[in-house]
């Protein structure tokens, strides 16, 4: 039998020639309901706001009306969606008995309120992240739930609304690296101070930077590793470069087991100005048979643009590039708001990806380094 060369690394040399197979998702054609979901916005301080719109869209549903209190945000609102009415009061929506959904990014902390009077007016509401930035009005919202059957949601847009994330959802399911036995994300986000309102500063507002950002990393830990229950074995946040802001975070972390995985958040606010976009948000996907890894928004000095899967298995290791996946989001909502299913997500994901969110926040222990 002839030898075979070993690297240095201890494994056959013919490894290394091993190339990487090279792919691209096909596109599919949209889904539009026979009867489109009419629905409005209350509250549109941050930019998600339009993701949450085009999700809707997406699945034909109709933008019939938006109300904020600020007059500049209305203004600048109603140039961009001039097919839509704006309210003279949130409560003129509110008793509109023909819309079926309200959309929010409204500031944080009232979140939450715009979702309880929405389902106490038979509506269903869809809100940006995060949705409920304290466990006593975390409580609250069940509570309202449950009285009222009415669907309370989080667009979780890095794992709803980003399409390579969408297509490892298909391949987990799929069994493509087995059981996952952990999720490693890390979110880097750009500061760009002179483009946040004072509200973001201030943690009585957005929360806290787990709260508020690693809401998303949580939602995907808890996704991806099947996991009904979870735990925080260890968290800490900390505002280490902004002195000038005392009431911000800037950097977290956290360690988590649930009872499907493990999993590893980082959040932070130091996207350098070099990058060619807001974040290299990055997700590792480990399993018993290979692992994923997600390059969401870009591809550092690699493939352009963003939406960059990459699989290893016991066989190949392969790039897939997912710029063409569909997004199902929408059509998977629309479907649960005629129907009164939980396609898109399960109310009970919603709340628990909430919950550890806010106990990791509560539980972090303070970072005391300045640099």
């Amino acid at each position: 039998m002839a030898a075979m060369a070993i690297s240095a690394a201890g494994f056959p040399m013919e490894w290394i020639k091993r190339p990487v197979i090279t792919e691209k998702v096909k596109p599919r054609e949209p889904w539009r309901p026979e009867q489109p979901i009419r629905f409005s916005v209350i509250g549109m301080n941050h930019g998600h706001i339009h993701g949450q719109i085009e999700s809707m869209h997406r699945a034909g549903g109709i933008l019939v009306a938006y109300y904020a209190v600020e007059p500049e945000l209305m203004e600048d609102f109603g140039k961009r969606y001039s097919g839509a009415k704006p309210a003279r009061s949130a409560e003129e929506i509110y008793e509109d008995e023909s819309i079926q959904l309200i959309l929010s990014a409204a500031i944080p902390s009232d979140r939450a309120d715009i979702g309880i009077k929405a389902m106490r007016h038979g509506k269903d509401y869809m809100s940006d992240k995060p949705a409920i930035i304290s466990l006593e009005k975390l409580e609250e919202v069940k509570k309202v739930q449950q009285e009222t059957g009415r669907i309370f949601s989080v667009l979780y847009s890095e794992r709803m609304e980003n399409k390579a994330s969408v297509k490892a959802a298909e391949l987990v399911k799929s069994g493509a690296i087995g059981k996952v036995v952990q999720t490693v994300n890390l979110a880097p986000h750009r500061m760009n101070i002179p483009s946040r309102p004072e509200w973001f500063f201030d943690k009585k507002y957005f929360g806290g930077i787990i709260t508020d950002i690693g809401s998303h990393q949580i939602d995907q830990f808890l996704y991806y590793t099947g996991s009904t229950r979870a735990i925080i074995v260890g968290s800490q946040t900390g505002n280490v470069h902004y002195p000038q802001y005392p009431e911000f975070e800037d950097f977290g972390d956290a360690l988590l087991r649930g009872n499907g995985g493990m999993g590893y958040i980082r959040v932070d606010w130091f996207t350098p100005d070099g990058l060619d976009t807001w974040g290299d948000g990055r997700l590792t996907i480990l399993g018993t048979e290979g692992f994923i890894e997600l390059r969401k928004y870009t591809d550092i000095a690699g493939r352009p643009g963003g939406n960059h899967l990459f699989l290893v298995d016991g066989k190949e290791a392969r790039y897939i590039d997912c710029s063409d996946q569909y997004l199902p989001f929408g059509e998977l909502f629309s479907n649960d708001i005629l129907n009164r299913t939980e396609t898109a997500m399960t109310q009970e994901h919603c709340f628990l990806a909430t919950e550890v969110t806010l106990q990791a926040q509560a539980q972090a222990q303070r970072i005391d380094v300045e640099l």
